[in-house]
């Protein structure tokens, strides 16, 4: 029997989506963490808004980084919190993409990424790997 057909084999929508769900809970990560630095290194107008800011980003990054390795493990549960950072996903890069240059381009790659994630996520293929789809008898 061959890897793309063994019972416990991990379909490659699976694997997209728990690796770009990871690269978006990296990013979070990464923002929160420089937002922490630049709290110690700069001068923020409010030190409690900003630190608050900062950790909120950082717990945000959680939910994230805990679907993508849900996802990895094909574990049922992974799902919801895959979608719903799609769905959060979504309307932020469309918000950038509205702000031109750069911003455009971010923006653009957040939403692909998010519908990209999505589509793999409620496939047939990904949910019956995650136990979610009908199964044969």
């Amino acid at each position: 029997m061959s890897d793309t057909t063994a019972p416990h084999a991990r379909p490659a929508r699976i694997t997209a989506a728990a690796l770009l769900t990871a690269l978006e809970g990296v990013v979070i990560a990464g923002f929160g963490l420089v937002s922490l630095v630049m709290l110690f290194t700069g001068d923020p107008d409010g030190m409690t808004q900003a630190l608050t800011m900062a950790l909120t980003v950082l717990a945000l990054s959680v939910l994230p980084l805990l679907a993508a390795r849900g996802l990895w493990l094909r574990r049922r549960w992974s799902r919801g919190p895959s979608m719903i950072t799609q769905l959060l996903a979504l309307p932020v890069g469309w918000q950038m993409a509205q702000n031109g240059g750069a911003w455009t381009a971010g923006g653009a790659l957040i939403g692909v990424i998010a519908f990209a994630v999505l589509v793999c996520v409620v496939n047939p293929t990904a949910t019956e790997a995650l136990g979610i789809g009908p199964r044969d008898a």
